[in-house]
């Protein structure tokens, strides 16, 4: 595998950083896995599914969101993404997008999402779609309720402490029940996996696991409603292959009950290529768990597929801006 990093300059002036992993010279490229990284983490931890998948003909990239990872000004700055973020983060994704079709003209891509990011992208498949030849939802989930309590609680916040305030109260709303059903509990993370060295690998690094500002949460409470809303649905992309797989103990997805709804909600949409896998035991970081080898096997299964159907008579997604 051959690895690289570059920055891109994006609309607002930002050098946003990117990390590519390619097959080594001798192996042609057949697709192209972009890859949506989520709340508090860093492209960086998708690098072990990157070496799987480029050893079979895949280039993988992940840039580093607004307020996370090397894109961040400092530390101090991780978990704020700045006014209008998750519309931004959208922006660089798209971006990104443009620079890799031109970097491989008429090979077909893929875009995967997790956590935060599979949100992101169930955006982008209502907006942005034309980007993409299919999509990878990871750790997800569905329509749910007091998202509009949540906006506004933050939105509270961001008037009486400040938007970069570090909000503690809602972090400990949203993430602090996670643990619930797991024991013994050993860290505030084991939520994520099953695997220890994994959890602890998780909290030892530094870009990892910060506390988000009151006008990210914010914006977050906002993006989660809006992808289910009547308007932003109607625009969902159906002749395009999608795929979804969760832990059936992620508490992100309601142990396995909210990706069941969001699995319904896209087949009464009339999604035409759905497919979808709940782990059993697993919890939210299945490309961290301990069966992580058949996890990221069976997306490799899944893009070997989608690229021997894809066809050289079907044109790849070729975004105009």
């Amino acid at each position: 595998m051959q690895s690289e990093t570059f920055t891109m300059l994006n609309n607002q002036g930002m050098n946003v950083f990117v990390y590519q992993w390619f097959p080594d010279p001798d192996k042609e490229i057949k697709g192209v896995l972009q890859i949506v990284h989520g709340v508090s983490e860093t492209g960086a931890r998708y690098e072990e599914l990157a070496n799987l998948l480029t050893g079979n003909g895949y280039a993988v990239y992940a840039n580093d969101h607004r307020g996370h990872g090397r894109t961040a000004e400092s530390l101090q700055a991780l978990g704020d993404a700045g006014d209008n973020g998750f519309e931004g983060m959208i922006e660089d994704i798209v971006l990104l997008s443009t620079i890799i079709h031109k970097k491989h003209p008429l090979i077909p891509h893929y875009l995967l999402g997790h956590s935060m990011g599979s949100f992101i992208t169930q955006k982008i498949m209502c907006t942005y779609a034309e980007h993409f030849d299919g999509f990878i939802l990871s750790g997800s989930n569905g329509p749910r309720g007091l998202l509009r309590i949540g906006e506004r609680l933050a939105g509270a916040q961001v008037k009486i402490k400040g938007a970069r305030h570090r909000s503690v109260l809602i972090n400990t709303i949203v993430f602090g029940p996670y643990n619930k059903g797991f024991g013994p509990i050993r860290t505030p993370f084991d939520w994520l996996s099953r695997d220890e060295q994994e959890v602890d690998r998780y909290i030892n690094d530094p870009y990892c696991g910060k506390i988000c500002s009151a006008r990210f949460f914010q914006e977050f409470f906002h993006l989660l409603r809006q992808i289910h809303t009547p308007e932003m649905l109607s625009k969902l992309v159906k002749d395009k292959p999608i795929y979804i797989f969760s832990g059936d103990m992620d508490p992100v997805g309601m142990h396995g009950k909210g990706v069941r709804n969001l699995i319904d909600l896209y087949q009464k949409l009339g999604v035409e290529q759905l497919e979808y896998r709940l782990y059993p035991d697993g919890r939210h970081e299945m490309l961290h768990e301990i069966n992580r080898d058949e996890v990221a096997s069976h997306i490799l299964e899944w893009l070997d597929r989608q690229v021997k159907s894809f066809g050289k008579d079907s044109p790849a997604a070729d975004p105009v801006l």
